[in-house]
C-alpha cells in the first residue's frame, strides 16, 4: 500500500467554509467536493504546503487568509486505490469569499459547516473539518 501526506485545509469566510468540487484533472476522486488539498512534498512542511495549496488553487495570497488551527493528523485507508494517506487538516479564515479556482476544481460553494453530510465528499473529509473545529 503506497503512503501519501497530504493537507486538507478549510477556508472560512464569516459562518461558512469553502468547498470545491474536483475536476476531471484532478488526480483521484474526481467529481467528489474536498477541502483544499495536496501532497506534502519531501522536506516540505505541512504548513508550507497548505499556504501553496491555498494559493495555486484559490487564488489567495498567505496576506489574505490567517490560520485558525492545525488539526492532529489522521490515517485514511482506501483500498480501492491501494492508498494510506496521512492527512493533516488546517483551518483558515479569510476576509473574501471571491476566489479564482484553479484546473483541478470545477465548481466550489460556502456552505454550513453542517450542510457538508449533503455532499458526496472524498474519504472521511467530515472528520477533517471536525478536527479544525
Amino acid at each position: 500500500m503506497e503512503v501519501s501526506r497530504v493537507v486538507t485545509c478549510f477556508l472560512k469566510y464569516k459562518d461558512r467554509i469553502l468547498i470545491v468540487r474536483r475536476s476531471d484533472k484532478a488526480g483521484s476522486y474526481r467529481g467528489r467536493w474536498a477541502g483544499i488539498s495536496g501532497f506534502i512534498e519531501k522536506g516540505e512542511k505541512p504548513l508550507e504546503t497548505a499556504l501553496k495549496e491555498i494559493r495555486e488553487e484559490t487564488g489567495l495570497m498567505k496576506d489574505k487568509i490567517t490560520l485558525l488551527k492545525k488539526g492532529e493528523k489522521f490515517e485514511v485507508r482506501d483500498d480501492n486505490l491501494k492508498k494510506l494517506w496521512i492527512v493533516h487538516p488546517f483551518l483558515f479564515e479569510t476576509g473574501t469569499d471571491n476566489i479564482s479556482l484553479d484546473r483541478e476544481h470545477k465548481e466550489y460553494e460556502w456552505i454550513k459547516p453542517s450542510e457538508l453530510e449533503n455532499y458526496d465528499t472524498v474519504p472521511e473529509l467530515d472528520k477533517s473539518l471536525k478536527n479544525v473545529l
